[in-house]
């Protein structure tokens, strides 16, 4: 017998979101967009939210171009397109003042989004209903959200009643999000029926992540039971800590008699080849290929795939730190292996002490950091809990919501001997209207507001990444970085330094001393010239830098190309010869 029909969401944010720190350019977006919609098999794409827009502005790109950019092929075709959305947090890591909350739905719809998927990392429908609300207001589709977790507290009846609150605020639909792949199947499924029994129209969609190897038996238990869409990733990005592939989940669910759509697999190839194409151009500099493995360990500390990378980062930073401790002590030293157990074993020990805050952004984040300084602690021959940052005493008192499960003795009577107050009020009360005061900077600074008030959207939710990006250190900072990211990745591959300069020196075209003179990168009486950095772009006809002559001239030293500064040899001050080597430009835009 034929069973119901499925659609499939492709997640091509959240792909690249749990991948590594960066995501697609614009121009790369609009290349990737007809080739998903020619795979002829996606009812959804999730195009933009979370730290998508802050991505943007550390490019020193324009995030509101983009947006409209790549969901107007979409909507042109007739296939929704949705975003993520933090809740109290909108698009960010800490709360957002309501009037900036409405805004961003207002803002959205305009630019062509359908959906934004509502969620709060603790389930607390005070932060979810009010964004239902905006949203509805604005013409979006609501999709309220359960973050799924694995806790005595996060049964099948704690997660049904919150879905029916959230139903009743006027939610259409419900995502289940089950951020570090850690529900267990068979919950997931019961959920789904208890949903669908008592609110059959409502539409119900599945987010599962890979990580510890769960999600193809989770997406059949929610698909038996009455779910409707399925999120899903495609080569080279799927599985590892992202999602499951889009073909193994569609010939599992056909396999069984659902009704799913068809894949146009020469389109497939061709946008597995494009996304390979934009790893291997500069967003796998970023990228730490440990994202690329499954682990049954992240069933222990319940952590989202997402924070594998800075996880890693982070014991990389402090394992250098921890060893010396350990050898002032005359105790063994540990490996990076020994570091992970270590701080999987304490954020398991953390989480129930702080309340089990479902670990998903920022909580996540607030229970590793929590973790990590623990070990660090313990390590010392310390004791726990001494360093705990502003964010998560926020979300021990309340400020944030009412954590699920109850906090233990010690961490209340530690916050009662800090003199600190717990509170449980409306989370957003907590934060004043804003958007008056990021009228008046924008009026002051002469910004124009945009189209449908989109850049103060822009400034009022990521106010200092916009400013950056206005003057122009964002993208100069984004350079630097690729660059350094870039130099890392040849180092590894076994490059020397001297190797590393000899390759880019061979793309390069160099700018030659045309006297002899000491280098010099600003003269008042010549005007402004601005210290080369690596990655800066010169025109043809720009000043580069000048020459103070032995006989007391300024001579202007030209490009005589359009490219990008690759290495400074001549630095300020110094003194070269005629027909010395200054600097080394490439002619193509390496970062383009």
């Amino acid at each position: 017998m034929m069973k119901k029909e499925i659609k499939f969401s492709l997640v091509y944010r959240d792909m690249w979101q749990s991948s590594g720190k960066y995501q697609p350019r614009v121009d790369q977006l609009v290349r990737i967009a007809p080739l998903i919609i020619e795979m002829g098999c996606f009812a959804r794409v999730e195009t933009n939210g979370g730290a998508f827009e802050q991505v943007n502005l550390l490019y020193g790109e324009n995030p509101n171009k983009a947006v409209r950019a790549f969901t107007k092929p979409f909507k042109d075709a007739g296939i929704q397109t949705h975003m993520l959305d933090r809740g109290l947090n909108a698009l960010r890591m800490y709360p957002v003042p309501a009037d900036v909350r409405r805004l961003m739905y207002k803002v959205k719809y305009a630019q062509g989004v359908d959906i934004t998927r509502i969620f709060c990392g603790l389930n607390e429908t005070r932060n979810i209903i009010p964004s239902i609300k905006y949203a509805l207001e604005a013409g979006m589709i609501p999709q309220a959200t359960l973050c799924i977790t694995y806790s005595p507290v996060h049964t099948v009846e704690y997660y049904a009643e919150i879905a029916d609150r959230l139903i009743e605020a006027g939610a259409p639909e419900i995502c289940l999000k089950d951020m570090a792949g850690i529900g267990r199947p068979g919950m997931l499924g019961r959920l789904v029926k208890t949903i669908k029994e008592k609110h059959p129209e409502v539409l119900i969609q599945y987010h599962g992540h890979s990580g510890p190897g769960l999600s193809m038996a989770s997406i059949l238990e929610v698909c038996e039971n009455g779910a409707d869409i399925i999120d899903v990733a495609m080569e080279p990005m799927s599985w590892g800590k992202v999602h499951p592939d889009l073909i193994s989940v569609q010939a599992m669910l056909k396999d069984l008699g659902f009704q799913v759509p068809e894949i146009n697999m020469k389109a497939y190839m061709k946008a597995r080849a494009m996304t390979q194409e934009f790893i291997d151009d500069f967003l796998g500099c970023f990228m730490d290929p440990t994202n690329k493995h499954m682990s049954s360990l992240l069933l222990k500390c319940g952590l989202p795939g997402g924070m594998m990378g800075s996880m890693m980062a982070d014991l990389k930073g402090v394992h250098s730190g921890i060893n010396m401790i350990l050898r002032g002590k005359n105790e063994p030293e540990l490996s990076i292996d020994d570091l992970l157990v270590m701080l999987f074993d304490e954020v398991e020990y953390v989480w129930p002490k702080l309340g089990y805050p479902p670990l998903v952004t920022p909580f996540s984040q607030y229970v590793k950091n929590v973790a990590l300084m623990n070990v660090m602690q313990l390590v010392k021959g310390e004791g726990r809990w001494t360093m705990i940052d502003n964010h998560t005493w926020d979300m021990i008192l309340g400020k944030s919501g009412r954590l699920p499960g109850n906090l233990a003795p010690e961490i209340v009577e530690l916050a009662k001997a800090k003199g600190f107050e717990f509170v449980d009020t409306d989370p957003q009360l907590n934060y004043p209207d804003a958007l008056d005061d990021y009228r008046k900077e924008m009026d002051e600074n002469g910004w124009e507001y945009g189209e449908d008030d989109e850049e103060l959207f822009e400034l009022a939710m990521h106010d200092r990444q916009y400013r950056d990006y206005k003057s122009g250190v964002a993208k100069k900072r984004f350079e630097d970085e690729l660059q350094r990211a870039k130099d890392a990745v040849m180092a590894k591959s076994g490059y020397s330094e001297e190797d590393i300069k000899k390759l880019k020196r061979a793309k390069a075209d160099p700018v030659i001393a045309s006297a002899n003179g000491q280098v010099l990168w600003e003269v008042s009486v010549e005007g402004p010239s601005s210290a080369p950095f690596i990655g800066r772009k010169y025109q043809h006809d720009e000043v580069f830098c000048y020459l103070s002559t032995p006989w007391g001239e300024y001579e202007k030293i030209l490009t005589g190309f359009t490219g990008r500064v690759v290495e400074i040899c001549a630095p300020q001050g110094s003194n070269v010869h005629k027909g010395d080597v200054i600097a080394y430009i490439q002619r193509s835009d390496i970062f383009a």
